[in-house]
């Protein structure tokens, strides 16, 4: 990194591969850990929050950073591999930083930090955060803004600017009602299940702020992938009216799951403020015993009748907002065609689709010779089922012969992994270099070094 290091903004560094200097990839960067200073001096960035592939974040130092460039970070190779806790004296730059309200000390001004930018130190391997990217003004809770190395400029009114460090006070102030616009910005292409993970490593007051300014949609999607803690710690904190959209846009079937974490009044005044149609597919969920087909089902696969042609089944089979397993085949029933449905006649599976002329009818294709789940069935029953079929979705059918839903694989995994298993570490390679946090690599005593 000789001569002068270029200025990066934080939000360009947020999610950029890590790697090490043989080029394998160590993980991604999930935030800054920095030092604020007496004073009016610069924060110290003291490294990174790597995220690992096994889900665990630990602390990469900038001292163990040999280069930013070409959308990638390049490490030493020397990792602890500890996971990462946040100490008192230390800020996270996009977890805390970010939408900060602040004030110019020249005009006294209110300004909300948008981004910040980190830099070299001339012939050294030390980082400092010195320059503040600023929007005049408050940005609304649910304003959207160009960030600096996006193009900068911003959508709403109000005058950008990128001022020193030292141009501002605020930051050693407890904030109150911090936003979350640009920290969601900085992770708006990650996936739910990513976005989830995020949240769940932030304080309960920043989650609590993040999840208020996500659009009911996206907040419903990463409520499914966080743990039940997280979800009735989340949904808590909305207004009621606000809750129970949320439940609304969520599936079914994970809507019942939190809701049965709830009290039993909260409950009740979540599911009288839910749309009657769709607390209805609730309350049918949360009839069924936990930990059977019809506890873990969902009551909304794709449903056609016989006379449906296999172009029809493709036009269903696109939405984009079915999951890859509830769009793996669709069910053919009698009428009527919402669960529970008329008699239910078979499956045709995606694959068979494919391979038959668009004007073919569904009905003269199925696949009915795999016995439907029973809403009773346990989930060992459930579970044998997939393995022994190779499933990826299976229809849940009553007694009368009425589809009732769908269970899919990613719900009986949900079921059988440990309840903790989003904190799961799973054995890291032979190849890992471990170093203590507090230095002294050479001492020979918990470090490995990989070749």
């Amino acid at each position: 990194m000789a001569g002068a290091a270029p200025r990066i903004f934080v939000s360009h560094l947020a999610g950029m591969a890590v790697f090490d200097p043989n080029g394998d990839l160590v993980g991604r960067v999930r935030d800054l850990v920095a030092m604020l200073r007496m004073g009016r001096r610069p924060p110290r960035v003291l490294g990174l929050v790597v995220e690992l592939p096994n889900r665990r974040r630990i602390f990469l130092p900038m001292t163990r950073v040999t280069g930013i460039e070409s959308g990638q970070v390049i490490s030493t190779g020397v990792l602890n591999v500890r996971r990462f806790e946040q100490r008192p004296t230390e800020r996270l730059v996009l977890g805390e930083l970010l939408d900060r309200r602040l004030r110019l000390l020249d005009t006294d001004e209110e300004v909300t930090v948008l981004d910040v930018s980190v830099t070299q130190l001339p012939a050294r391997r030390e980082w400092e955060i010195d320059r503040v990217f600023v929007r005049k003004g408050a940005v609304g809770p649910r304003g959207r803004v160009s960030l600096p190395w996006k193009g900068g400029g911003g959508r709403r009114s109000g005058e950008t600017l990128t001022v020193e460090w030292s141009a501002l006070t605020g930051f050693s102030l407890e904030e109150v009602g911090q936003g979350a616009e640009n920290l969601l910005a900085t992770f708006e292409q990650l996936r739910p299940a990513d976005l989830a993970n995020v949240l769940h490593h932030l304080s309960a007051k920043r989650r609590a702020e993040v999840a208020t300014a996500l659009d009911d949609d996206r907040l419903a999607d990463v409520l499914e992938e966080l743990p039940e803690d997280d979800q009735v710690e989340i949904i808590g904190e909305l207004k009621d009216e606000r809750a129970a959209d949320v439940l609304e846009a969520m599936d079914p079937d994970d809507a019942a799951d939190l809701l049965g974490e709830l009290p039993e009044s909260d409950k009740e005044r979540l599911l009288t403020l839910m749309q009657p149609s769709d607390a209805a597919d609730v309350r049918r969920l949360m009839a069924y015993e936990d930990r059977t087909a019809g506890g873990l089902m969902t009551t909304e696969p794709i449903v056609l009748r016989p006379d449906a042609t296999v172009a029809d089944a493709l036009a269903r089979v696109r939405n984009a907002d079915l999951s890859p397993a509830l769009a793996a085949q669709v069910y053919v029933c009698r009428p009527p065609d919402e669960t529970p449905t008329g008699k239910y006649l078979g499956t045709v599976h995606f694959q068979r689709l494919l391979r038959d002329p668009p004007y073919t009818l569904v009905g003269s294709m199925l696949d009915d010779d795999l016995l439907p789940l029973s809403p009773d069935a346990r989930l060992p029953e459930v579970a044998g089922f997939f393995a022994a079929y190779d499933m990826v979705a299976a229809p849940v059918v009553d007694d009368g012969g009425s589809l009732l839903g769908a269970v899919t694989v990613d719900d009986v995994l949900d079921h059988l992994l440990p309840d903790d298993w989003r904190e799961t570490e799973y054995q890291l390679s032979d190849e890992v270099n471990v170093e203590p946090r507090t230095g002294a690599a050479d001492s020979g005593q918990g470090v490995v070094r990989g070749g």
